[in-house]
């Protein structure tokens, strides 16, 4: 799991900013929001013409492998707790917890006092 880890980030490392077609034009598309060119003579799409064609399209070839995709960079499944109710069905080996910024304090100290009791790493302990 931690060579898959370190491959993940080695990969991550040499992965192209994915740019959208024309946004270097549009300040609407300046976002990191990624739309596949679908235009009939779109040179981005077809890969022809020289400002567009060096730039990379998103392709299954960028995926990182299957075993810790989605996983945090510790290697945890992350999960988004609301309530200290959601701790009970949670299995601290594999899972991490990630409390919602929606909780208030007096909530938020209960939830990290029993996932202390229960061993659940905390990825936004409060401080």
């Amino acid at each position: 799991m931690k060579a898959l880890l370190r491959l993940r980030r080695r990969l991550k490392s040499r992965k192209p900013e994915f740019r959208r077609y024309c946004w270097d034009r549009k300040l609407k598309l300046r976002r990191k929001s990624w739309r596949k060119p679908r235009g009939l003579d779109n040179a981005m799409r077809i890969e022809y013409g020289g400002k567009w064609s060096g730039k990379k399209k998103v392709k299954v070839g960028f995926k990182t492998p299957l075993a810790v995709r989605g996983l945090h960079p510790s290697g945890y499944e992350d999960v988004i707790v609301y309530s200290p109710k959601d701790l009970e069905n949670l299995n601290p080996e594999k899972q991490a917890i990630r409390i919602a910024s929606c909780v208030g304090l007096r909530k938020r100290l209960e939830i990290e006092k029993r996932a202390n009791e229960k061993g659940l790493k905390i990825l936004n302990p409060s401080r």
